[in-house]
């Protein structure tokens, strides 16, 4: 078994491109200081149309069947869960049309989603009084951190299809978090553990330079440590 078939995860090892992205960090590399709102200019700055869709990943692809899958939720909850593939499949479905803003300058218009709404996962569980940040955690290793109030935007879910076909194991399948409202890093992929906590904690990125919310029409690329 390679580690890229071994859905434990660990912490990532350093790669070409994690130590490149690191180094855009250091440098703020991208940044043009331009404003742009979004209810006037659907294009955030320093971003370009793509028709495609990048991959963009740690070097690591968990091989992941939906039998060998399953999400934990817990943390700061009244209710913690553990859904397998087939429980996960009984819950509400949700489609949704959005936008990709990705760091690295990249956006694609008009994605079609399907998959559960954080909106709905949060009526399930319950998060308690306390609970302020949710931290993801991949079967690849990865972390990213959100607030409370992104993760529970309206048009943000956790998707296992797009464009009508099953989310493909390169782009976070079985399921990945959607959040299209921030750069595409905090939309973590091969989710494994969604975990409500009291205090913010970084993440991969966060750890290395990179902004802990990433809005896309603020620039919020790099921290301003």
């Amino acid at each position: 078994m390679t580690e890229a078939d071994d859905p434990a995860g660990a912490v990532p090892p350093a790669t070409k491109l994690t130590l490149t992205k690191q180094k855009w960090a250091e440098q703020h590399k991208f940044l043009t200081g331009r404003a742009a709102r979004p209810e006037t200019e659907r294009l955030p700055p320093g971003q370009h149309l793509v028709k495609d869709w990048p991959v963009l990943d740690l070097g690591i692809q968990p091989n992941l069947p939906p039998f060998r899958w399953s999400l934990d939720v817990d943390g700061l909850v009244a209710r913690p869960v553990h859904w397998t593939w087939d429980a996960f499949g009984t819950l509400p479905q949700t489609r949704a049309v959005t936008d990709i803003h990705c760091v690295t300058t990249w956006s694609r218009y008009d994605n079609t989603w399907d998959g559960v709404a954080t909106r709905d996962l949060l009526a399930l569980v319950e998060p308690t009084d306390a609970a302020r940040f949710v931290v993801l955690h991949s079967f690849d290793g990865y972390t990213t951190n959100l607030p409370l109030a992104d993760f529970a935007a309206p048009d943000a879910l956790l998707a296992h299809s797009w464009e009508g076909a099953p989310l493909t194991r390169e782009h976070g399948g079985p399921v990945r978090l959607v959040v299209p409202h921030l750069y595409f890093w905090k939309s973590a992929k091969w989710l494994k553990r969604i975990e409500f906590v009291a205090e913010d904690a970084l993440g991969f990125w966060e750890v290395r330079g990179y902004h802990e919310r990433g809005d896309p029409w603020k620039e919020e690329r790099y921290s301003d440590d």
